[in-house]
């Protein structure tokens, strides 16, 4: 996958003030993308300097939002690997990323966001309180399926896509990052 000028030039320009945080606040993170993360940088901030997160960010970008992720939240962002958007059908990700889509992209990316900060002991608290199922209600107004099983965290969109939580608890100034290995999208 190409990533445009654009989020090269963003992700240059965002890594400069991520890479000057505290090396202490990272050593309680896990390593994502072969990067530290700061909890005390935001969303956008870590995503950036993630080798694994290009495409994600790109498309951050792509759909307006780089502003809104830089928030305050509290946000709990499920994000997908660059693996998780190789793996979508041939020429999905190139259509996305056209102005035109926008639309489409925004509501792809905002079923990623939940509008709280969730670590994975709350969702793991929740999905017991619940009997073993979860619903949650993200920003694009999706309903994703959180479950627990074997130490093992799910998240199943509207469509029946099942993403693995490979990396959860990315503590983030304005919230939390769980890496997830597929892309979750809207009811089709």
């Amino acid at each position: 996958m190409k990533l445009t000028l654009r989020a090269l030039s963003l992700a240059a320009m965002l890594s400069t003030g991520a890479l000057a945080g505290s090396a202490a606040f990272a050593q309680d993170n896990p390593m994502v993308g072969g990067a530290a993360m700061f909890a005390d940088k935001n969303i956008v901030e870590n995503a950036v300097n993630s080798a694994d997160h290009t495409t994600l960010v790109a498309a951050v970008q792509a759909a307006g939002l780089v502003e809104t992720l830089s928030g305050p939240g509290p946000f709990t962002v499920l994000a997908p690997t660059n693996e998780a958007f190789e793996a979508l059908p041939a020429g999905t990700v190139e259509n996305l990323l056209k102005p035109e889509n926008k639309d489409m992209l925004t509501k792809v990316l905002t079923c990623h966001v939940i509008p709280a900060k969730a670590l994975s002991t709350d969702i793991v608290s929740m999905v017991e309180a619940d009997g073993g199922k979860h619903v949650v209600d993200t920003v694009g107004g999706c309903k994703l399926t959180l479950e627990a099983k074997d130490g093992k965290v799910t998240v199943t969109d509207e469509n029946g896509t099942v993403a693995n939580v490979t990396i959860a608890d990315v503590i983030q100034s304005n919230g939390v990052i769980h890496v997830i290995d597929k892309v979750l999208t809207p009811k089709m």
